[in-house]
């Protein structure tokens, strides 16, 4: 009798777990979904990583991630040790990851060069060059693409995709022209994929940010947050995050990563970029 009570009790809290999530979580779109959105995470302080994480799980959406190695809030950066499990969890899950050099490096200026040869003035958020303006030429430039790809590959057991995101969005046509002369296509954001959690919170509410969203997102749009903004008080993931989602859901559109991206697909299939 009494094993007979302590299995009805266990089949209650597994009923009761089903419709909790039930009433959370939205199933995603079937393969064939008209109105697909591509949501895409640069690093950042790796504050609400685990959040984020917990909501692209229970909401059932992949999404790609842009790494670099930069400060995290704790542990040794967001592509160190500390964090090597939670990237491994990631690629386990179906998500993609891509380049945002690993030192996090912003494009300042195209530098005139005698030769011809593309120079840019750049400068690093991170790294034992933080804060350095520097000029580079193009190899330098996709030395730095490639090793955060490489890291990428090393955490997660995955290749990372044949694309880059520059920090900041910021680039020119010689910079991009570089890039795709070692093997990178460049992915910047749609203009309602700007999901505004870099903005000041005493300015910009979650729940205004939430509401421009749902407005204004259209099918085929690259969505660009973080894994954590020092400068934002109020966080914008994980409070607009899963309504955002789930919002979108109802709206019928559907999640994919960039890797079946129309405009991406094709260069994904030919080229593989090189070793430097």
């Amino acid at each position: 009798m009494r094993r007979a009570s302590k299995l009805l009790s266990g089949l209650l809290v597994a009923i009761v777990s089903i419709a909790s999530d039930a009433n959370t979580a939205r199933p995603e779109a079937p393969k064939d979904c008209k109105k697909p959105v591509y949501l895409t995470f640069d690093t950042g302080h790796m504050g609400v990583a685990e959040l984020v994480a917990e909501v692209l799980q229970r909401q059932q959406v992949r999404a790609t991630f842009f790494a670099a190695q930069e400060r995290s809030r704790v542990g040794d950066g967001s592509l160190g040790e500390h964090w090597a499990p939670w990237w491994r969890a990631r690629a386990a899950e179906g998500h993609e990851f891509a380049s945002h050099t690993l030192d996090h490096v912003y494009w300042r200026a195209d530098v005139a060069s005698e030769g011809g040869a593309p120079r840019f003035r750049v400068r690093p958020s991170a790294g034992a060059d933080e804060g350095r303006e520097m000029v580079w030429d193009a190899r330098q430039y996709c030395t730095q693409i490639q090793a955060a790809s490489n890291r990428l590959q090393q955490l997660t057991g995955k290749p990372a995709l044949p694309l880059f995101r520059a920090p900041g969005g910021k680039t020119s046509p010689a910079l991009l022209a570089a890039a795709k002369g070692c093997g990178y296509a460049h992915v910047g954001w749609a203009a309602a994929g700007f999901l505004g959690d870099e903005l000041p919170s005493e300015t910009y509410s979650n729940a205004a940010l939430l509401k421009k969203a749902l407005r204004d997102i259209r099918p085929g749009d690259i969505l660009m947050a973080h894994l954590g903004i020092w400068s934002r008080k109020d966080p914008w993931a994980p409070s607009v995050l899963e309504p955002l989602l789930m919002g979108l859901k109802d709206r019928g559109f559907c999640f994919r990563t960039l890797r079946e991206h129309p405009a991406y697909r094709g260069w994904m299939d030919g080229r593989r970029p090189r070793e430097n």
